[in-house]
């Protein structure tokens, strides 16, 4: 499952795609809007995507990851349009037979989203607006 989505991202459908009897472990990531960055006030996130491209890139990734950690499931969903603050933007479901893989798998799948996938986010502030750009290496002002 790797889709992009208008509205509200559905944490039951990507973890119902990664769930199987072998799997010690479930982990899901919340790419989450947050209400500040750098010290301003954030109304709420758009995004924009070239759909087929991004969910391609998507599935491109979740095999990949895949691939490389025998066991592991991975599931992924995008938000396009707006994201109000404190919604997710992005999720990652991932499984795996034990935890290592799992947080190992959930790391890899986002860096690379971030770095590949054709996504493009424009952050709404109480005082403007600003496109940003989607790298691997984007933190807030705490580092997170």
């Amino acid at each position: 499952m790797f889709v992009l989505q208008d509205g509200p991202l559905d944490y039951g459908a990507l973890r119902a795609a990664v769930l199987h009897p072998g799997a010690g472990c479930v982990l899901l990531f919340e790419g989450v809007t947050r209400d500040t960055f750098e010290g301003r006030r954030v109304l709420r996130l758009e995004y924009e995507a070239y759909g087929p491209m991004a969910e391609a890139e998507l599935a491109a990734i979740g095999a990949e990851v895949q691939a490389e950690l025998p066991g592991v499931r991975v599931a992924m969903a995008h938000r396009v349009g707006l994201v109000p603050v404190s919604e997710p933007s992005v999720l990652i479901a991932v499984s795996a037979p034990h935890r290592v893989e799992g947080y190992e798998a959930s790391r890899r799948c986002i860096e690379r989203l971030k770095a590949r996938v054709p996504i493009w986010k424009r952050e709404v502030y109480a005082d403007g607006a600003s496109w940003k750009e989607n790298s691997p290496s984007s933190r807030g002002p705490d580092g997170r």
